[in-house]
């Protein structure tokens, strides 16, 4: 027998066992506590202002309550990045600085701790920092590997990019009765979808995202696109506040939106770069020229057209809301190119929603109902020359 060579071994994830956050809107300190000593990196983003702590790898074992976001900061959100990254970003409530950023052994020997000291500063000393500071988002770096591609897809097969909402540091939305996070449930129903796809003569889909990892909605719609897909379907499965509402909704691209709860749920949507500690980078003009001209209006109508197959399908099968087809700015949906629909499929706010969100069952008869949508529109786009 033959033994095979083993491969690199990835270096075990740093374990964040505790925290605590103490202080007032004049001075504020975070200490995370670590099992192994830690490298870290800091960095400050504007608009809004934001402060992003860099890690390796690293598993969260705390509770989320232990870093509730207290005195100068407003929100605190941490997870993966991808699998060697992770970060911590402390979205501010005013400008501020770090006065203290180190490392410390505990006093027993035993692990180590983040002591992160922040003090309130003006602005024009805030944007000194961001204008001093030259780094590279992990989120932004080469991968690592090959960007995912369908298995064995052949000459005139049709590429179906599966795009589960949120990932990593992105929770996305949180369920209401069970605490479950969206980026789970999305991935269930990604991994659910594609696998029914792919048993299908002639069609071949993939994940934009197979496992826990934030990627940027750019980095979404670029993967769709390298892969030549002929759709892209992106899974969510959002919270609102009015907890009475349920059922699914499908969303096309639209520089208007077609109501407020179209146009809220599209701006919370691209705030995912924002929540995981990305600059806001300016759309290049060439990308806009192609957004207005007639690729883009074609793209459009595939877009619809797919929708009104999904919402055929679900006819009489899955609950939906009132005026289901609905439109919005979703910046995930912006392949000029790449006929695109995002599909809420349930609100985790909703106790109704959020129980079958979690039921095996009714995950398999979605993906077979999504199916049956893109053979349909796979047909009529034939059948019309396409």
């Amino acid at each position: 027998m033959v033994a095979l060579a083993a491969g690199p071994k990835k270096p075990e994830a740093l374990l964040a066992y505790g925290a605590r956050i103490i202080g007032d809107d004049a001075r504020t300190r975070v200490v995370i506590d670590f099992d192994r000593q830690p490298s870290f990196s800091v960095h400050y983003i504007a608009n809004p202002e934001r402060i992003v702590v860099d890690l390796p790898a690293t598993a969260f074992g705390f509770h989320a309550k232990d870093l509730a976001a207290r005195g100068l900061f407003k929100d605190i959100r941490y997870g993966t990045m991808d699998e060697g990254s992770a970060r911590i970003v402390l979205s501010a409530v005013k400008p501020v600085k770090l006065a203290t950023a180190k490392v410390q052994a505990d006093e027993d020997g035993r692990g180590y701790r983040l002591v992160l000291d922040a003090e309130m500063t003006g602005k024009e000393e805030f944007a000194a920092l961001v204008k001093a500071q030259s780094w590279s988002d992990p989120a932004d770096r080469p991968q690592s590997g090959p960007i995912p591609a369908p298995q064995a897809a052949q000459p005139g097969d049709f590429i179906i990019a599966v795009d589960a909402g949120h990932g990593g540091i992105d929770t996305g939305a949180i369920g209401v009765d069970t605490k479950t996070e969206e980026k789970q449930v999305t991935l269930a129903f990604a991994k659910a979808l594609a696998d029914r796809l792919n048993r299908e003569h002639g069609i071949k889909a993939f994940l934009t995202r197979s496992e826990d990892e934030f990627l940027s909605l750019a980095e979404r719609v670029q993967i769709a696109r390298q892969n030549h897909a002929g759709l892209f379907i992106s899974l969510h499965a959002d919270t609102l506040k009015q907890k009475d509402i349920r059922g699914a909704t499908v969303y096309t691209i639209s520089d208007r939106a077609s109501d407020k709860l179209a146009a809220d749920l599209a701006e919370r949507e691209n705030l995912s770069d924002q929540i995981a500690g990305k600059e806001t980078a300016a759309e290049p003009p060439e990308v806009a020229d192609i957004l207005l001209d007639l690729t883009r209006r074609e793209t459009q109508a595939f877009s619809i057209s797919l929708a009104e197959s999904v919402l055929g399908s679900f006819k009489d099968q899955i609950s939906t809301i009132n005026n289901p087809h609905r439109h919005a700015g979703f910046q995930v949906l912006r392949a000029p190119d790449v006929p695109s629909i995002l599909l809420e499929l349930g609100f985790l706010s909703n106790a109704e929603d959020e129980k079958l969100l979690l039921d095996e069952k009714w995950r398999v008869k979605i993906a077979e109902l999504l199916t049956d949508a893109v053979k349909r529109y796979r047909s009529s786009v034939v059948a019309n020359g396409g």
